[in-house]
């Protein structure tokens, strides 16, 4: 059984008396995007700077390919940040801050413009990056993680501040290294695109992740599904699901069924002699489950 390309094991980072990383553990296979969630101080940016080595760890360790940061005898092929925002020089053009990358990582000049052109930064190289807008910039960050052809890619919020275009733009990118075999960690607090960016999902709260596995098992863990049902009398139909033990709550025009799945409410609508108008099961939102998460409602 070989490593996970990123493996973090009891990771723990203090500044002082303040713990930012609280004992943090999980793994990045390769081929697999996981979305490392959780509000702004939870402790994301933190967890991903100490992966890196820009912040030296209290406790714990972090394992790329098997070996720390610090150890990596190649960095830039190995892994690939944008881990603090796209820091460029405005004045620079694009394809300059590439070559300025590339050379201090070793890595030949031609695969700064391959780079530019994966991102599609192709027809701006000789702009100069303070003209750029953030969603260029983000590609631009994108463009110089991959410079080393890096196996795992740590992305703080890559999607933050982008209109919809470049938020499906950074989805399809992220995929495409996925299915390439790459590890993704990606953090966030945009929600409804990351479930449907991400193959796991990892919930950090005050430094501790409190929950993980993929989305489809989060929203199990949170309740499950309600049903929605619509009828021609809502009263009699409320009267048999409750008998049944079912908890209704009667939501716009409809009502909201907990506790039955869909063929118990229509068996129930056809005991009360009710024709239904609708019936469909409802999965709760990951920015439902997510608020419960991080309020303090941990999953068990």
């Amino acid at each position: 059984m070989g490593h996970a390309a990123l493996e973090v094991r009891g990771l723990t980072k203090r500044f002082g008396p303040q713990v930012a990383v609280d004992d943090v553990s999980f793994d990045v296979p390769a081929g697999r995007i996981v979305g490392f969630l959780g509000p702004n101080g939870a402790g994301k940016s933190t967890t991903l700077r100490t992966i890196v080595g820009l912040n030296a760890a209290t406790a714990g360790t972090a394992l790329i390919h098997g070996q720390p940061f610090s150890e990596l005898e190649r960095p830039a092929q190995t892994v690939g940040s944008v881990v603090d925002g796209v820091g460029f020089h405005p004045g620079r053009r694009a394809i300059d801050e590439l070559r300025i990358a590339a050379s201090a990582a070793g890595i030949p000049a031609p695969r700064c413009r391959e780079m530019l052109a994966l991102v599609g930064l192709a027809e701006v190289e000789r702009k100069r990056v303070g003209r750029f807008s953030l969603g260029m910039k983000q590609r631009l960050g994108l463009a110089a993680a991959m410079l080393g052809d890096p196996q795992v890619l740590l992305l703080d919020e890559p999607a933050n501040g982008l209109d919809p275009e470049g938020i499906q733009w950074v989805r399809a990118f992220l995929r495409y290294l996925a299915d390439d075999g790459r590890a993704v960690l990606v953090s966030s607090h945009l929600l409804g695109e990351v479930a449907r960016l991400v193959d796991e999902v990892l919930v950090i709260r005050q430094g501790r992740i409190v929950a993980s596995g993929t989305v489809a098992e989060l929203t199990a863990a949170a309740g499950g599904a309600s049903v929605r049902v619509a009828s021609q009398d809502d009263a009699a139909l409320t009267a048999e699901l409750e008998r049944s033990g079912a908890t209704v709550t009667p939501v716009e025009g409809a009502l909201q069924v907990q506790g039955m799945d869909p063929s118990a409410v229509g068996g129930a609508a056809l005991a009360a002699g009710v024709a239904l108008t609708e019936l469909r099961a409802l999965s709760p939102e990951l920015e439902d489950i997510f608020l419960e998460l991080t309020a303090g409602g941990e999953i068990a």
